[in-house]
């Protein structure tokens, strides 16, 4: 049997959280990257949550820090999605089950979708528990979420434009809430493992200013479906050759509760503006 067509499974599952959620469809979602939840857990109650597992297309994540579940929530009157979550290439995963979510929630009708990820930083002078908006990708996964048959009617070319995939928009808003934010380039690898200082000396030659694991394919395909990008890392740990200690996903989920206050109240403020 032929997988099923990725565009049509995102639909069910837009269609299957939209009923689930009490028939309301999102203004905003939010991707949580590792170590986000608790900053998430600031924005309030959720009217109700989902758990993936009961969703068409959406796989089982394998990674600490993030279990499978849609919340929905309101920020006054703003209705927001936070998809609790996110599955990466390393855990076995294809392209559109890495981008199903943001699909999902793209075609319920979000129009903005905000990605937010942990990041190694390229900059000693950023240290860890740093909030930085992304400008730009490099998408050195060697993947696209648009690769194979075309997207089908009524959905745009696979060609899409990305001029500007981080909103230009939503980054100066996000500068409102908090002028000490800083901006840089992410560089999105596979992994698993983390990289070596010649890596981290390529990137840094490259431009990059953040490296990581997730976020690139997500935003392509939420641009292709005429969302809205931002993207927020959180600086976890210095890189391999910046950072003079070992590497470990600990110290990634424990630089986001340290930091969870503050992200939360970024947040908040941001959806507010909107």
């Amino acid at each position: 049997m032929s997988a099923p067509d990725p565009f049509e499974l995102a639909a069910l599952a837009a269609d299957a959280i939209v009923e689930g959620t009490g028939g309301r469809r999102p203004d905003v979602a939010i991707v949580l990257g590792s170590g986000w939840l608790p900053a998430v857990e600031t924005l309030g109650d959720p009217v109700v949550e989902l758990s993936t597992a009961t969703l068409p297309g959406f796989p089982v994540p394998t990674v600490a820090g993030h279990h499978g579940a849609v919340r929905a929530l309101n920020i006054g009157d703003t209705r927001v999605w936070v998809l609790v979550g996110r599955v990466h290439f390393y855990e076995g995963r294809s392209e559109a089950e890495v981008v199903h979510a943001v699909r999902a929630a793209a075609i319920a009708g979000s129009p903005i979708v905000v990605l937010t990820n942990a990041a190694g930083g390229l900059n000693p002078a950023w240290p860890p528990g740093t909030a930085a908006l992304i400008t730009d990708h490099l998408n050195l996964t060697n993947l696209s979420p648009l690769s194979g048959p075309p997207p089908p009617e009524p959905y745009a070319s696979r060609f899409v434009d990305l001029s500007e995939v981080y909103s230009r928009r939503l980054r100066d808003l996000a500068l409102e809430v908090d002028p000490s934010l800083r901006q840089g380039v992410y560089a999105a690898l596979r992994g698993p493992h983390y990289e070596t200082p010649a890596e981290i000396r390529m990137l840094q030659t490259m431009g990059a200013d953040l490296v990581g694991m997730s976020t690139a394919l997500e935003a392509i395909a939420a641009r292709h479906l005429g969302a809205e990008v931002l993207g927020i890392s959180l600086v976890t740990n210095h890189a391999a050759g910046v950072s003079p200690t070992p590497l470990n996903h600990l110290e990634v989920l424990e630089a986001g509760t340290a930091a969870a206050p503050g992200l939360g109240r970024l947040l908040r403020s941001l959806i507010e503006r909107l």
